[in-house]
């Protein structure tokens, strides 16, 4: 992340998500499964794999209900207690940039499910709501988010410019 801008960053981790599939897989998932149900199968056998598939990444997590815009509630979320990602990185950019936004962006477009990540960035735990569409950046209240106090990038900044004023991570 150092290196590149946070747009770079979050093409790159997009990139890596699609390589872990077969292309032809990812098709036929988006095509035939996702719009089954209006696209709640979908939702709730990407919340459950992901349990089963990535507590080695995140941490303890599980699956539970989620309220979607119509009203209704699908058993398509995933609450991870403290990831494991965000409580190691300690960085807010790092989890907007190479966590949050790609996953959002990867489920959406390759696997035709809508995702909203909602990471707290207090507690280190995360809500996953698949079936729910993320809001526009300008409305992403996590995108707006100040550096963490033990964030290392932001701890080096304030070394260098004790009198800089940190309001947002720079990175997200």
């Amino acid at each position: 992340m150092l290196r590149r801008t946070p747009s770079d960053t979050t093409d790159a981790a997009v990139r890596i998500l699609r390589s872990l599939f077969p292309p032809f897989l990812l098709h036929l998932y988006k095509s035939l499964v996702s719009p089954i149900g209006g696209g709640k199968l979908a939702a709730m056998m990407v919340a459950r794999v992901t349990v089963i598939t990535c507590q080695w990444l995140m941490g303890i997590c599980k699956v539970n209900s989620v309220d979607l815009p119509d009203g209704s509630s699908w058993e398509s979320g995933v609450f991870v207690e403290r990831c494991k990602y965000l409580e190691e990185s300690k960085c807010v950019g790092i989890c907007v940039n190479t966590c949050k936004l790609p996953t959002q962006t990867f489920f959406k477009d390759y696997m035709g499910i809508p995702l909203l990540m909602e990471p707290n960035f207090n507690d280190y735990s995360c809500q996953f709501k698949f079936g729910v569409l993320p809001p526009l950046p300008e409305d992403d209240g996590t995108l707006k988010e100040p550096c963490l106090e033990v964030c290392p990038i932001a701890s080096k900044r304030r070394g260098a410019a004790s009198d800089m004023v940190i309001m947002r991570c720079p990175k997200a």
